[in-house]
């Protein structure tokens, strides 16, 4: 064993992790909406969450991928904590296809494969024309050549000869009980530390095929992988909604529990597996590369019966996350914080641009509270109930600029990812969209500052005209909000309809025209004095260019949607 072949191993390894990340990327840019669809709308009851779960993880080859999305739709509220859950067991099912790739192209030499795909992928690639279907193809070619230039290098590095490498392995596998829990500790830490279980799962194979690592052992080594791929959702979750990270720990729960009771029959389940494979573990004479089989029907089997176990115990598993982790104290979360990306980005650049729309969603609806509470703000009278909403307006507007700020900056980060060019396009897209809505909690404070120095001024009060009037005009506004969020809130694909936005908006132009004119009338009438005046054709003024941010976000928005 020299150092060739030491930074070769390293390098496979490495090989392996960056292809599973291009194709997981590939496949997810060419279906992942669509994806993303199947898992909001075919989760109506455990079997078709857990089948769903199980497609989406064995199609883009990532259980992070499909968890972390399963988290963060539970946390929008477009998935109950129980549907969640079952998606979560499909996904540990979905993942156990990748060790079946595995042992595919580890048990041949795949390199004319490898390499005519690799030519396949690059005239795909370069030709821009399905650069998404060329950058699976890559993924799968660099991991598979990866897997099998980690075989042939673990051959011929002859690790079954290295003593000092034999020895280690014997003498920590003669501990009976205490050599499992130690794998399956070393295990959850390797994975959790690489963030890929497919990479540990392929040295596992790669020791077990070479004769270095007991079968038991590589087994135990497997477990430990199942807990520490838990770990991500878990992370993620850490500063999401309380209902997120229910379902991330329910991911954790559910491994546990599968190693708990394995670990009880551990020796009996493993003769058992090797067994159906048609293997004598204890053989001098087996073929060891039967024994990446062996791991593979392993996985699979413990997924597969551990989900048959607990899909019947999805409530009672729902009560045990929710006793771990209570609601918040003071019930609602925090107003002034981002809900679904304040954990940083995603495991790929497309997921992170559905994790910036919810919260471009969520700056919507914030900014019509904000305008809520300036309707309110016109009629307040109390001095102190007055001070106090006009306190609360101004906090909102720091939210509102601290919300541009921050989805802007992770927009930005996000598009230095690896992004399709309607992905890159729907990114400066939502940068309007976002410095739009900014914009409009910028003018709902401008209103409330108005009220409060027309509050200041004397004790002249508008007229009750002028009340019917700034009423009808932040009904108006109002109105145009809510078709703002109807638009900006729809699905992908989905038809944006504008007309009933420029329908408003022309009302709101023509009212303030109107009402301008009468306001000079009023004026000369001597019917109000004229700071009077100029403070009322403010909030008219300003309600018209609210209107106008309102439907320049509209706008993008449709932008967005035909690019899509």
């Amino acid at each position: 064993m020299d150092l060739l072949h030491v930074l070769t191993l390293i390098g496979s390894v490495a090989m392996l992790m960056y292809g599973m990340k291009v194709m997981s990327e590939g496949v997810q840019k060419m279906a992942g909406a669509s994806l993303r669809n199947v898992l909001g709308t075919m989760t109506t009851n455990r079997f078709t969450g857990l089948l769903t779960g199980s497609f989406i993880t064995a199609a883009i080859q990532s259980s992070t991928a499909t968890t972390v999305m399963t988290v963060s739709f539970v946390s929008a509220g477009l998935l109950s904590l129980a549907q969640a859950i079952s998606v979560i067991m499909g996904a540990n099912i979905g993942t156990t296809f990748t060790a079946w790739i595995m042992v595919l192209g580890g048990n041949f030499d795949m390199r004319i494969l490898v390499y005519s795909a690799i030519f396949v992928a690059i005239i795909f690639i370069y030709s821009k024309k399905n650069i998404n279907l060329g950058e699976f193809i890559m993924g799968l070619a660099l991991m598979l050549l990866g897997l099998t230039t980690l075989k042939i290098n673990a051959a011929e590095m002859k690790l079954d000869q290295v003593e000092a490498v034999t020895s280690f392995f014997k003498s920590t596998s003669s501990w009976g009980y205490g050599s499992y829990l130690l794998y399956l500790l070393v295990g959850g830490l390797l994975t959790c530390c690489v963030q890929s279980s497919a990479a540990i799962m392929a040295i596992t194979m790669t020791l077990c095929s070479t004769g270095v690592l007991d079968i038991h052992m590589g087994i135990a080594l497997v477990m430990g992988e199942n807990i520490g791929t838990t770990i991500t959702s878990n992370v993620v979750a850490l500063s999401a909604s309380t209902q997120a990270r229910r379902a991330a720990m329910a991911h954790l729960i559910f491994n546990l529990f599968g190693v708990c009771w394995i670990l009880c029959i551990f020796p009996y389940f493993v003769d058992g597996i090797c067994n159906v494979v048609g293997v004598d573990p204890y053989s001098e004479s087996l073929d060891k590369n039967l024994l990446t089989v062996v791991l593979a029907a392993f996985h699979t089997t413990f997924n597969v019966v551990n989900v048959l176990i607990l899909i019947w115990f999805v409530k009672p598993l729902e009560k045990v996350v929710t006793f771990v982790i209570p609601d918040k104290k003071g019930g609602e979360e925090e107003e002034g914080r981002l809900k679904f990306i304040s954990a940083g980005l995603l495991s790929t650049s497309e997921l992170s641009i559905l994790e910036a729309q919810k919260e471009i969603n969520l700056f919507g609806e914030r900014c019509l509270r904000m305008f809520g509470f300036v309707r309110e703000l016109l009629h307040t009278e109390k001095d102190e109930d007055f001070n106090k909403l006009f306190s609360r307006i101004e906090k909102y507007e720091s939210i509102t600029d601290n919300m541009e700020l921050e989805i802007a900056n992770y927009l930005n980060k996000v598009s230095e990812g690896r992004l399709s060019a309607e992905s890159k396009g729907s990114i400066q897209r939502m940068l309007r969209e976002v410095s739009e809505l900014e914009s409009i909690g910028d003018s709902c404070y401008n209103l409330g500052r108005t009220l409060n120095r027309r509050r200041n001024y004397a004790n002249e009060d508008f007229t009750e005209s002028q009340y019917e009037h700034i009423h009808n005009m932040m009904s108006l506004t109002e109105n145009a909000i809510v078709q703002m969020n109807k638009v900006i809130s729809r699905g992908e694909h989905q038809f944006v309809d504008i007309n009933v936005s420029v329908n408003i908006e022309h009302e709101i132009n023509n009212y303030r025209n109107q009402l301008k004119n009468q306001n000079m009338a009023d004026i000369n009438n001597k019917v109000y004095d004229y700071q009077i005046g100029v403070f009322y054709i403010d909030l008219i003024s300003e309600c018209e260019k609210l209107g106008d941010y309102v439907m320049n976000v509209v706008q993008a928005t449709r932008e967005r949607r035909m690019e899509e």
